[in-house]
């Protein structure tokens, strides 16, 4: 029983001193807020913490350049080493948002720049009879009051899809009567090469029979030079523009 009773002991003491020196590396986060980054860099540091400003907001209450939120909270445990995430002021609102909706995006990015502002996130959407590459939107919207973040996010009209086809056969038929047919449709004539005469196999019933010549191969193509073969093939969509290769004879 007394070994028992001094396991027991034994245990509970090395639990607790477990759990003294866990409890004991952690540190309560200090408040923040109101404070300069340099001061406030200060204060995590001498904790063993460490301090990052990751956004900036528009604030009439806190004083530009001066800390307006923290993460994690005033009070909260946390172990050393950990990072603190602030949010620093830019002060009361002082700049007009522009309006630039109806601007090329590249003038609306220079307005919006010239006036101290930057571009949040610019987003596209096809719109029938808008050229693209304009502004159709934005947000926050011109002359907008109580504004939180230098940044506005922009709606811009994107270019539309080219159009697709299907590819038809073009086995079998000339190559001139083709050539045209694909230029007049918007495509474009690829490379053209001619196809490899196949000799006959020769007649195993008669071997003394003379081997029959192949044909001459014409040098070039031709426009009456047939096709039988294309790449893409037929059936596959493509879209407008697409080099189709010919293969000849």
């Amino acid at each position: 029983m007394l070994a028992l009773v001094l396991l027991i002991v034994a245990m509970v003491s090395g639990l607790l001193a477990m759990q003294m020196a866990i409890h004991g590396q952690e540190v309560a986060v200090p408040a923040l807020v109101g404070m300069s980054p340099a001061e406030a860099e200060r204060t995590v540091a001498a904790l063993g913490l460490q301090m990052s400003v990751e956004r900036q907001y528009y604030s009439p209450q806190i004083a530009e350049g001066k800390i307006m939120s923290q993460l994690p909270l005033p009070g909260t445990k946390v172990r050393h080493g950990w990072q603190v995430r602030v949010a620093q002021s830019l002060g009361p609102t002082r700049v007009a948002i522009p309006d630039v909706t109806g601007q090329s995006v590249h003038a609306a990015e220079l307005n919006i720049r010239r006036r101290g502002l930057d571009v949040s996130s610019m987003g596209e959407v096809e719109e029938p009879g808008i050229p693209a590459d304009q502004v159709i939107a934005q947000n926050p919207r011109a002359d907008a009051t109580q504004v939180v973040a230098p940044k506005i996010s922009l709606l811009v009209t994107a270019p539309p899809e080219p159009q697709s086809f299907v590819m038809p056969s073009f086995v079998g038929q000339p190559l001139g009567t083709v050539s045209r047919t694909l230029t007049d449709a918007g495509f474009r004539l690829g490379n053209v090469s001619m196809a490899p005469v196949q000799n006959p196999p020769a007649d195993a019933t008669n071997p003394s029979a003379a081997a029959v010549p192949a044909p001459e191969t014409p040098a070039q193509p031709s426009p009456a030079s047939i096709i039988v073969s294309q790449s893409p093939g037929a059936g596959q969509k493509v879209v407008a523009g697409t080099s189709v290769s010919l293969e000849v004879r």
